[in-house]
């Protein structure tokens, strides 16, 4: 396997690896146009992130300043939102279903790091996949952890940490993050 291969598969790998190093550098190379880019020219704007994105609606709009590892594994559905200063560690997939809102300073980590000190020194990672259903408005300063998935219609609150994953239709806030409520949902659509 590959160093990407691995990667992608949620098995121990080498970041410093040239491959791995070239996709970076793409990526940093198109999140730096997108931020060189006048706020007044939104649709040069989404043009730079569907071509950084592995996937995309029609309508996506990210405000800067904004970073990810690679970009090509982050696939968003119609009428996504990010605002200021977000960061997705897309070292792992991760998906986010139509109609999302992320408020400012909203982290999501795909990328882990061996727990024993003796492996974490190698300095291979890890990463897990995070999956966002459709409706979801994650609030400031909230941070998606490794291999978390939410369900559709959830709203996570400002500054919660998200360390387990959680179904339809609720309201999660906290240290770890947990149902403050559930949301009563009249169209079924995405329920």
């Amino acid at each position: 396997m590959t160093e990407k291969e691995k990667m992608l598969s949620g098995k121990m790998y080498d970041p410093s690896d040239v491959e791995l190093a070239k996709l970076r550098r793409i990526a940093r190379q198109k999140t730096e146009k997108f931020l060189a880019t006048s706020n007044e020219n939104k649709l040069e704007r989404a043009e730079i992130l569907k071509s950084l994105f592995g996937s995309t609606g029609k309508n996506i709009n990210i405000e800067p300043s904004f970073r990810c590892d690679y970009g090509e594994n982050i696939h968003v559905g119609e009428n996504f939102y990010a605002n200021f200063n977000c960061v997705i560690l897309d070292v792992a997939e991760v998906r986010i279903g139509d109609n999302c809102l992320l408020a400012p300073q909203v982290g999501i980590y795909t990328a882990t790091h061996p727990l024993d000190p003796n492996e974490r020194n190698s300095g291979l990672e890890m990463a897990k996949p995070i999956i966002i259903g459709h409706n979801c408005w994650i609030g400031g300063h909230a941070t998606i952890n490794p291999g978390v998935s939410l369900g559709n219609n959830v709203v996570v609150a400002s500054g919660a940490v998200v360390t387990n994953s959680f179904g339809d239709n609720v309201v999660i806030g906290g240290n770890p993050a947990r149902v403050i409520k559930k949301i009563p949902i009249i169209d079924k659509t995405y329920s």
